[in-house]
């Protein structure tokens, strides 16, 4: 997954992708369920990010600018859900699935993980 080009390699060398990465993965586990899967998807490159994960982080700080209005609301009826789900083969580099749950109190999320599967599935009822 390498940079295939010259170009592409130099002008990944210019960019602190790690430490763009780690802002929105903060923002991520402390406040913000909704872009832990993106943020999930472009960690997985810090070894060697391509241009187009680049694009990715940089779309994440725009869907951030544009929601910075959003907030957890806590509301009374203080009702505890649960919701998984996963997908089969979602990942296209190690063909796993990813699998993602959230709680929710009150209307909040309050707890949420996604993470690929340790094993590849070989149906959707497996996944």
């Amino acid at each position: 997954m390498s940079p295939k080009f010259e170009h592409d390699k130099k002008y990944m060398e210019k960019v602190s992708y790690s430490s763009a990465v780690g802002s929105p993965m903060y923002l991520m586990v402390c406040t913000r369920p909704d872009i832990a899967q993106v943020v999930s998807v472009v960690s997985r490159y810090l070894a060697c990010p391509r241009r187009g994960h680049w694009e990715a982080v940089k779309w994440i700080f725009r869907y951030l600018k544009g929601t910075i209005n959003a907030h957890l609301e806590f509301r009374g009826n203080g009702i505890l859900t649960g919701y998984v789900d996963s997908d089969f083969g979602g990942d296209l580099d190690k063909k796993r699935s990813l699998t993602g749950y959230v709680f929710t109190l009150g209307g909040c999320a309050i707890s949420w993980k996604s993470t690929l599967q340790s094993i590849v599935a070989l149906s959707s009822t497996e996944a």
